[in-house]
Order: structure tokens, then sequence, then C-alpha cells
């Protein structure tokens, strides 16, 4: 079996604690999957790269540019996702929220996902679960048990301690295991609905109806 983890990251400085977050998340990810004999390639998906691409999107009435749609895809077609965002003003940054506000609301359905998030003390902590787990439960992604939050002081001498590192283990073990579990379900044995599994990247427009389709019905008077 051969899976692939998207991991979304919103830090905006070079060197980012963000990314160093989303890098210890995919590596636990790959390390949990290839213990179990099985690989995996990990897709990142740097924000700050794409900042004006999400701009040109928004403003141009959700129409994706190249750099953005092959994004879409990446998410589309993966089989969990790491979310990490820096937090600004007690929440996910803009730039995290414009990102997932141009998916389609179909696009992460049923998609295991690890939530995490770094800021400049511990008090922001409760940002998992007051503001990425709902935003991740709208677009119907099936977040794992254990969030991972880090906030500066965790990046020093313990970040291979007990505290940080065990959150990422832990994370990553769901992670995989829910993946796994998904990837090898038998058909026929888990009843399923089309309508509730699809998944979409939104990049495609579907078929413009007529107008005879659009005005059936429509007697001409007001």
């Amino acid at each position: 079996m051969s899976l692939t983890v998207a991991v979304v990251t919103a830090g905006l400085s070079q060197p980012s604690s963000t990314r160093i977050l989303a890098d210890l998340l995919a590596d636990a990810v790959k390390a949990q999957v290839s213990a179990r004999g099985e690989s995996v390639k990990i897709e990142i998906i740097e924000l700050r790269d794409l900042a004006q691409d999400l701009a040109t999107t928004m403003v141009t009435g959700g129409l994706p540019t190249p750099k953005v749609a092959a994004a879409r895809e990446i998410l589309a077609t993966a089989d969990g996702l790491v979310a990490v965002t820096p937090v600004f003003t007690a929440s996910y940054s803009g730039l995290f929220k414009m990102f997932f506000d141009i998916l389609d609301p179909d696009t992460l359905r049923n998609v295991p996902t690890i939530v995490a998030a770094t800021a400049g003390t511990p008090r922001h902590s409760l940002v998992l679960e007051h503001a990425l787990r709902p935003l991740f439960a709208y677009l119907h992604a099936l977040t794992m048990p254990t969030g991972v939050f880090a906030a500066t002081d965790d990046f020093g001498d313990g970040a291979e301690g007990s505290g940080l590192a065990g959150r990422v283990r832990q994370a990553a073990s769901e992670l995989t295991t829910q993946m796994m579990q998904a990837g090898n379900a038998v058909a026929g044995f888990v009843q399923s609905d089309s309508d509730l599994t699809r998944r979409v990247s939104g990049n495609s427009l579907g078929a413009t109806p007529d107008f005879a389709t659009l005005l059936k019905g429509h007697a001409g008077t007001l």
C-alpha cells in the first residue's frame, strides 16, 4: 500500500516554527507508516509561497491559478492531512483560513487530519479546540483525537523529550492507523453512499445548463 499525506503549513517567516512543527509531524507519520511495512509520499503545501495566488483566486470569484489548482488536487487525492498554522489574534492566521476557504466543501470529506498550531505562549493552546476543530468539522474532515500545539519553549532542549515529541508521535500514530484502516477496508463489508463519500477538488466546472433548462416551468409573467 502506498499512501499520500498532504502537509499544509502557514508559517510566514523563514525559518518558521510552524514549518518546523509541520516537518516534525511529517517525519513522525513517515516513520509510523514505514514501521508498518508500507510507503508514504509527503506533499508539502507552503502557503507563504501561494499568498499572491490565493488572493488572486479570491478576487476572481474562485477561479484558481495553476498553483492553487495543483494544491487543490493534492488535497483531493491525499489519504491524510497535516494542517499547521501560527496563532494570530487568538485564532488561525488569515492566510491559513484563505486557503481552506477556496476549497470545495467535499475536498476533505472523511480525510484523516491532524490539526496543529504554534504560538509564542502556551496560553493559546485552546486554539486547537475553539478554532481549528470547528473549521475542519465544517469541511467534513476526520480530525484525530490528539491535536498538537507547540509554544516557543517547546522548540528548545525539550523538543525531543516526552512533551512535544510525545504529542507528535501520538498524533502520527492515530493518523497512520486511520489511514491504513481506510485503505484496508474490504468492499462490501463497509456500507457507503457515493454522495456521502465523494471528494472533489473544485477545479472542474460542471456543464452549464441551457436556457431551456433554466427557464423550465417559468410562465413568462411576473
